[in-house]
């Protein structure tokens, strides 16, 4: 253990993938949403991470003497794949510890299995990390987009660099960008600790979001386990638990507690890997989801606990990486709840999921959960996939769901679910204004593969024809909406679809005259006094003549039904 000591990066130092296309994104790009966090960035405010960003890019100049600024967060990195694995919905591997007690995780370092996770590591110690172009954007969560290098040392308090065990201590930090406890190597078990980290000089900004500068703990290599201990930060880019590279870190019954931006709760990047365990998380911050990750990625397994984020631009989770929750309470109070960037995941089981994303002029809508691709290069293009089964989904403010510039996969099943009062749509999968950067104007549509399983559901389907969306309604679902063909942001059009999919036990109540593509049914259409709704091809042709007011038009219609198209939950598989 060395007291304040430079400790060198063990070749770890991620490369930074590039994303390519944009999408606002909070954190990651902001937590949330639109604002800022990169990784945690996709609403969260989904606005007002811009000015996040603003406020950590001219930080990061002044710190530029000591270690440039890296490009902005919106949590992560680059590459497409194909809808298929999108419908696999596969979960993250890895299941919770058990609490940690001193011994080396099967598999070592790289965690269960022994398997690091997906995803290229950093650049090498003194490289550059690469971008790409296009503003960045993030909704909230992320810092966005400017170029940094990995740091070659870091600076830390106290220094693990082989197997050790400490319990009781307290451990303070109060150097600019310096970390409180950092773990270079071996396996490393601290138990009852209180660590601290105050400065008023520290930068924040993507050398945190991307590296881990200023985390309270971080682990760069070997294993680290934490438990029944206190953990809280008052600096920029004070970020609680933050696992980088080939590190792998079991963190449980501990309470985290961070104040100021760029500083998340529990944070990976650059392919390292996060297990937590009833931890009890709270950020205050900007782009600070409790919940984050950034560039490069990582692997993160949470299990009960509590996470909530305060912050504007800061959602619960900022997803750039491949993150599991289950039995969690999660809250964004000035943010959106949920932020999904590029080719990443979130899986939730039972958990209480709830935000609150306010209006932003620079926003073309409002929503809870955004899966998008920003320009800030944080995260790989590709499918960004969300799964929840079980427990709450609440909306305080705006829209449910909205995908933009990127292909997504959307799988609920028996989600009990709140609206808010103003919630202007269930599902908006259209292109977007790119106030944000999000894509090219006209080009910047998304691809859709939603699927309801004994899901009720309330609000309008709106699409656009630059985009693709294929709905598919399975084992009891109902949605009470309509579907509505928006093209305020398709530019000058293009050929995209909607498709609805039917089962036969499963229901669509219909609010308004619909537009789509295809329709094929087995199940009920019904208006909400119980009246058949005509069904009329957009040639004429009458399908089904009913005697509700309201008419869906389509192209094609079908009174049979092909369900294998379908996602199936990930656990199910």
């Amino acid at each position: 253990m060395k007291n304040k000591a430079a400790a060198m990066i063990l070749g770890i130092s991620l490369s930074v993938m590039m994303a390519a296309t944009g999408c606002a994104g909070s954190t990651g790009t902001a937590d949330t949403g639109v604002q800022q966090e990169s990784a945690e960035e996709t609403q969260s405010s989904g606005s007002e991470e811009a000015a996040a960003e603003s406020a950590e890019e001219t930080a990061q100049a002044d710190a530029a003497e000591a270690s440039e600024a890296d490009a902005s967060d919106t949590e992560a990195a680059a590459a497409d794949t194909e809808q298929g694995t999108a419908q696999q919905g596969e979960k993250p591997d890895g299941e919770p510890p058990e609490m940690p007690d001193g011994e080396m995780p099967e598999g070592g370092p790289g965690g269960p299995g022994g398997e690091r996770p997906d995803g290229e590591p950093p650049a090498k110690p003194g490289e550059s990390s690469s971008e790409a172009d296009g503003q960045s954007g993030t909704p909230g969560g992320a810092p966005g987009g400017s170029q940094s290098s990995a740091p070659t040392s870091y600076d830390a308090a106290t220094e693990y660099s082989a197997d050790s065990q400490d319990s009781g201590l307290t451990i303070q930090s109060t150097g600019t960008d310096e970390n409180a406890v950092l773990v270079s190597g071996g396996t490393v078990t601290l138990d009852d600790m209180t660590i601290t980290r105050t400065s008023s000089d520290s930068t924040g900004g993507d050398s945190s979001s991307f590296y881990g500068v200023g985390a309270a703990v971080l682990a760069t290599d070997g294993t680290l386990n934490i438990s029944g201990s206190e953990i809280s930060t008052d600096a920029a880019g004070g970020a609680g638990v933050f696992a980088y590279g080939d590190s792998t870190i079991y963190v449980s019954d501990t309470t985290i507690t961070t104040q100021q931006d760029t500083s998340g709760g529990i944070h990976a990047a650059g392919g390292g890997t996060l297990y937590a365990t009833n931890v009890t998380a709270t950020t205050q911050g900007e782009s600070s989801a409790a919940i984050r990750s950034d560039r490069g990625g990582g692997t993160m397994v949470v299990e009960g606990g509590s996470y909530t984020s305060n912050g504007t631009g800061s959602p619960a989770v900022y997803c750039t990486a491949d993150i599991t929750v289950s039995d969690a309470v999660l809250t964004a109070t000035n943010s959106e709840a949920i932020c999904i960037e590029g080719l990443n995941s979130l899986y939730l089981e039972d958990c209480d999921l709830t935000g609150n994303m306010p209006e932003n002029e620079q926003n073309d809508c409002t929503w809870n959960v955004i899966l998008y691709q920003s320009m800030s290069g944080d995260a790989e293009e590709g499918n960004s996939t969300f799964a929840m089964d079980g427990g709450t989904l609440t909306a305080q403010n705006g829209g449910m769901f909205y995908t933009t510039n990127t292909e997504s996969t959307i799988i609920l099943e028996d989600v009990d679910i709140t609206y808010s009062k103003d919630s202007a749509f269930f599902l908006k999968c259209t292109g977007n204004s790119n106030a944000r950067g999000w894509g090219s104007t006209g080009a910047n549509g998304a691809d859709c593969l939603f699927t309801a399983i004994d899901q009720d559901m309330e609000g309008d389907v709106i699409w656009d024809s630059i985009s693709t969306l294929d709905f598919y309604m399975t084992e009891g679902s109902v949605l009470t909406g309509a579907v509505i063909d928006d093209e305020s942001c398709a530019g000058e059009g293009g050929e995209g679809t909607c498709s609805l999919y039917i089962s036969s036990d499963s229901k669509w109540v219909v609010t308004g005259d619909s537009v789509l593509t295809a329709l094929y049914s087995e199940g009920t259409i019904v208006d909400e006094s119980g009246k058949t709704v005509t069904i009329a091809g957009s040639d004429g042709t009458v399908y089904v003549q009913g005697d509700s007011s309201y008419t869906i038009t389509v192209d094609t219609y079908e009174d049979t039904v092909d369900l294998s198209g379908a996602s199936v939950m990930p656990e199910k598989e």
